[in-house]
This record gives C-alpha cells, structure tokens and sequence, in this order.
C-alpha cells in the first residue's frame, strides 16, 4: 500500500496560483500512475491530471489543460499539482491518488486504490 499526503492549497483570489504538493511512501512507485482529484460541495470526485511516475505520460481534465501542470521529483517522492488562472470553479478539496497500473489513466476515481486526506482549495472572487 501507497501513503500519500498532501500539502498546500488555501485562499487563493480570481486569477492567482498555487501550488500542491503528494509526498508518497510504503513502497517503490515505478509502476504505478500517480493522480490528482477534486471534489467540490455537493459533486462527485472528478479526474483533474495524472502522471506516470517515470514521468512518460501524462493526462489532464478539460477544465485543467492549459492551466494546471503534474509533475513529479524522484528524490523527493513527490507529485506536484502547479495551477495557475485560477476561478472559483476550481474551489474543491484536492486528492492525491495512486493505482499500480501502466497505461491509460482512469477518469473513475473507483479504480485508483491510495488516497491522500486531501487539501482545500478556495478560490475567492
């Protein structure tokens, strides 16, 4: 099993930036996809990006293309979420995620088995 923990997020305005980051440990992540979720009030939790953690693929949501960037650092064993333009759309608790599988990304969270405890996102306008 994967534990994976979450940090940073909090008040951002219209317009601004922010930057999360997944610190993941318990064993070796080379096949396994690493993702970020979001869930706002009263929605499901949805597919925002993933990664491959050799860093080959990677995937993004419609709403995140073009404005939001995964990345990963080895040394760190870390999963980063930079977002930028941010709306108060965006305003969610953000999940870090992982499935050991290589290939396509799942859109349905019910298929990725490690989970973070989340990190709020508020997007103020």
């Amino acid at each position: 099993q994967v534990q994976l923990v979450e940090s940073g997020g909090g008040l951002v305005q219209t317009g601004g930036s922010t930057k999360l980051s997944c610190v993941a440990s318990g064993r070796s992540l080379s096949s396994y996809l690493m993702g970020w979720f979001r869930q706002a009030p009263g929605k499901e939790r949805e597919f925002v990006a993933g990664i491959s953690w050799s860093g080959s693929s990677t995937s993004y949501s419609d709403s995140a293309k073009g404005r939001f960037t995964i990345s990963r650092d080895y040394a760190k064993n870390t999963v980063y979420l930079q977002m930028n333009n941010l709306t108060p759309v965006d305003t969610a608790i953000y999940y870090c995620a992982s499935v050991r599988r290589l290939g396509t990304f799942y859109g349905d969270p019910g298929k990725w088995t490690d989970w973070g405890q989340g990190t709020q996102v508020t997007v103020s306008s």
